[in-house]
């Protein structure tokens, strides 16, 4: 599903990726993590095409197709989808309007306002959210816990091929936590990889990954199992800072 190899960028000519070689199979979710300014959210906006970066250098594959030269629409098009860690308030646009939107450009074609509502109806109550959540202006006035629900159900409309998800457990409270876990879980499949940025391993216990990465100096310096997440949670980063030297 993805590739990168050698990946180098930088944010206003300062280095942030220095070399970053990681492989996300088709059906595997991934957790990556790393202390604060190790590189982590930069990865995720290289990958969706963030113009605030600019790459240096490398390659990152998504099936195969070298997306470095495409726009962030065309990424998303194609099946990538990123969950911003700080969603961005959009006054006056329902959820309902957005995401048809957001369907009708990624699908292709035309989603009939009915079908739609109803399919949008059941990826509320999946996300234990009530009906009047479609006509509410996306994120306007919403909580940091509520913000992190309606990325993940974008998410569950768009059925991206591709999920990037930015630390999308930070201000979540413990419910919160459990039903952003349940929706992602459920978009789990044999044809859909997920990346997943965190700091904490509490967000890893809800959603088992299959590799976990740590992440140092805008480099990978040690990938394993979710116990290497638990061994990171129990005892720092500092062990394996030698490795990223």
């Amino acid at each position: 599903m993805l590739e990168i190899r050698g990946l180098t960028a930088t944010v206003e000519d300062k280095p942030i990726l220095k070399g970053v070689d990681l492989t996300l199979p088709d059906g595997e979710v991934h957790g990556i993590m790393g202390p604060n300014g190790s590189g982590k959210s930069t990865l995720a906006r290289v990958i969706a095409g963030d113009p605030s970066y600019v790459v240096t250098g490398g390659e990152v594959r998504y099936n195969g197709l070298d997306i470095l030269g495409l726009s962030p629409d065309e990424r998303a098009r194609s099946g990538v989808f990123l969950a911003f860690q700080y969603p961005l308030e959009i006054p006056g646009v329902t959820v309902a309007n957005f995401l048809r939107s957001a369907a009708t450009a990624v699908r292709g074609h035309d989603v009939p306002a009915l079908a739609f509502y109803s399919e949008l109806q059941g990826h509320l109550h999946a996300l234990h959210l009530e009906d009047d959540w479609a006509t509410r202006y996306v994120n306007e006035g919403f909580s940091g816990g509520e913000k992190k629900r309606n990325e993940i159900l974008q998410m569950m409309v768009l059925e991206p091929k591709l999920c990037i998800l930015d630390e999308t457990d930070s201000g979540l409270d413990v419910d919160a936590l459990k039903i952003v876990s349940e929706g992602v879980n459920h978009m789990r499949g044999a044809e859909r990889s997920m990346l997943i940025v965190t700091h904490y391993l509490r967000l890893l216990e809800y959603i088992t990954p299959d590799v976990v990465h740590i992440m140092l100096d805008g480099r990978i310096v040690e990938s394993g199992d979710v116990e290497l997440a638990r061994k990171i949670d129990a005892q720092g980063y500092e062990y394996l800072r030698g490795a990223a030297t």
